[in-house]
């Protein structure tokens, strides 16, 4: 059986190994936010070889207080900015946001485990 993650207050596991597979469907999809502190813009920018105000100017835009990630509308989807298709990963893998992180272990899917599991292949119910 593969390495699972897991965390405490989650009725599910997730089996890493299923990224190469799916896709990016929790990179592409739907428009939503990727949302970034001010540590993860200078992480992002460093990673970049751009100053921070550079890069806030091609990657971010500013949603209510904060700063979003970028979308690319790719055939009807919208991607974040640092997905590539053609390698179906994350261009800036090492400094990516806590957010990208952290997923699948949002609060938002602790009760929606059954939309989870259509968006990420990686699911598996405890």
């Amino acid at each position: 059986m593969p390495d699972l993650m897991r965390q405490e207050g989650f009725s599910y596991a997730f089996n890493p190994a299923k990224c190469e597979s799916c896709e990016g469907r929790c990179c592409t999809g739907e428009s939503g936010y990727i949302y970034v502190s001010q540590d993860e813009i200078s992480a992002l920018a460093t990673l970049l070889k751009l100053e921070t105000d550079d890069f806030i100017e091609q990657y971010l835009y500013k949603k209510g207080y904060k700063y979003s990630l970028k979308e690319v509308v790719h055939e009807g989807s919208y991607d974040c900015v640092f997905y590539n298709r053609s390698s179906n990963g994350c261009g800036v893998y090492e400094a990516r946001p806590t957010q990208c992180r952290t997923f699948p272990f949002w609060d938002y899917f602790k009760q929606r485990v059954d939309e989870l599991k259509d968006e990420c292949p990686g699911i598996i119910n405890d």
